[in-house]
């Protein structure tokens, strides 16, 4: 860690990343993967089953035209990002950030079992030259779920023999992007999300209900990310390599319970850190997501000898998507990462679902207090990435949740700045030490 001496008004470390970020599917538009294909055929039954799953959040009825409509579930265009990036790139520098976290899509980049597409390669190289030119720092994220329909067909990561291809991916990007200007590298994004959604709930692509193929893939996960850390080492050895895990601040209900505590250090465990524990002489620094604070309960049911581990959220307060929120719960969070791993942290996600900007403002304020104390207390953060940079494709909610910093209107493709953005954009100013 940066061992200048920190005081309240200068704790971020010059070199500190603030940010946002994206990934290719939400935003690029016009895809083509085992999402695009998904959404095709399940928009239809999604909309008409939009009051039962998402009819309890608390905007229902001002979102309710939107989430039963089938379009809603299409990724489609996108936000038209692939073609508009150099226009996004110059949000990114009026809003003060000096990094920006994306991903490239394999999907594009290699269409066909070993066939390379040259067109969506040189795309990746501009921009990443688009942000080095303007002193933006790119964070590439290598895979964020969506893959080509060839490998899910062969069985994606369900089949350990299947890694090698995520290998040769990574391997053709090390080759043909320049890899060697970059410092930091995100190889798989929240692999605990895409493996309990699409293999044990059954929500998502695959729509698989199995334990067992459920844990066959969350191991596979970490075999593809050695293997793609590997490589990328290989490539360049200061590269610093890591993923973004999906990352929650599980609290007891009743602290001094007994049975609530043994949950909740099951949970944590469960979520947080057997994957991680994995890699753990696999990763440079470690990057998580955060969005939820969950508090856990030891329940036993009346005239039953049945107990059941229960999340017990507060009521309020809630984001769009019916989501607690405590922002301020990243602290406790940053501080257990830090004791498990003594590596650098690099928080690589962290937002709300928040149409009307009512939350941002105090959601990013809070986060920013957080962090600096943290700091304050010795933890080695080195960068902050907001979700997300734009309104993009929310997976299987579709587009009716707005992460945005930067409202989009679908319909004409106009951004419009949100007022915490600027407030964030503000923050970033304040606590730069880069005059």
């Amino acid at each position: 860690m940066n061992k200048q001496k920190l005081t309240e008004e200068n704790v971020f470390p010059k070199d500190f990343m603030w940010g946002a970020s994206t990934a290719s599917h939400q935003v690029e538009g016009n895809t083509y993967n085992q999402w695009t294909v998904w959404e095709l055929q399940h928009a239809r039954e999604q909309a008409k089953n939009a009051k039962r799953n998402v009819g309890w959040t608390p905007k229902w009825e001002e979102i309710k035209d939107q989430a039963e409509n089938p379009e809603n579930y299409l990724s489609g265009v996108g936000v038209k990002h692939y073609e508009l990036y150099k226009d996004d790139f110059k949000l990114i520098k009026k809003l003060n950030h000096n990094a920006f976290r994306f991903g490239v899509e394999w999907s594009r980049i290699e269409p066909e079992e070993g066939v390379w597409d040259e067109e969506a390669l040189q795309h990746y190289r501009d921009y990443f030259q688009a942000l080095l030119d303007q002193g933006t720092e790119p964070v590439l994220n290598l895979w964020h779920w969506t893959m080509p329909v060839w490998f899910t067909d062969m069985g994606a990561f369900e089949k350990r023999k299947n890694i090698k291809y995520f290998k040769r991916f990574t391997q053709k990007v090390c080759e043909e992007l320049p890899i060697k200007k970059l410092k930091y590298v995100i190889t798989v994004n929240e692999p605990n999300v895409y493996s309990s959604f699409g293999y044990a709930t059954g929500e998502w692509p695959p729509n698989k209900k199995s334990w067992f193929t459920f844990i066959r893939v969350y191991y596979n996960l970490t075999k593809a990310h050695k293997a793609s850390y590997k490589v990328l080492k290989k490539h360049k050895k200061s590269l610093q390599v890591g993923v973004a895990a999906q990352l929650a601040n599980i609290q007891p209900k009743r602290p001094h319970h007994l049975f609530d505590n043994l949950s909740t250090k099951w949970m944590r465990y469960f979520w947080n850190w057997w994957w991680l524990n994995r890699i753990k002489r696999y990763q440079d620094y470690v990057g998580f997501n955060y969005y939820f604070t969950d508090y856990y309960s030891f329940k036993q049911y009346k005239g039953k000898k049945n107990h059941l581990f229960h999340q017990d959220n507060p009521n309020l307060p809630k984001n769009d998507l019916g989501w607690y929120m405590e922002p301020e719960g990243i602290h406790p969070l940053l501080v257990r990462v830090w004791d498990h791993y003594k590596k650098p942290i690099l928080i690589t996600e962290n937002g709300l679902a928040d149409k009307d900007d009512e939350h941002r403002r105090w959601w990013i304020e809070e986060t920013i207090i957080a962090m600096e104390r943290a700091l304050s207390e010795g933890i080695d953060i080195k960068g902050y990435f907001h979700w997300s940079l734009l309104d993009n494709f929310e997976w299987a909610y579709g587009w009716w949740p707005e992460f945005g910093l930067v409202h989009v209107d679908r319909k004409t493709m106009k951004r419009t700045i949100r007022p915490s953005a600027k407030f964030y954009a503000e923050e970033i100013a304040k606590r730069s030490q880069a005059k």
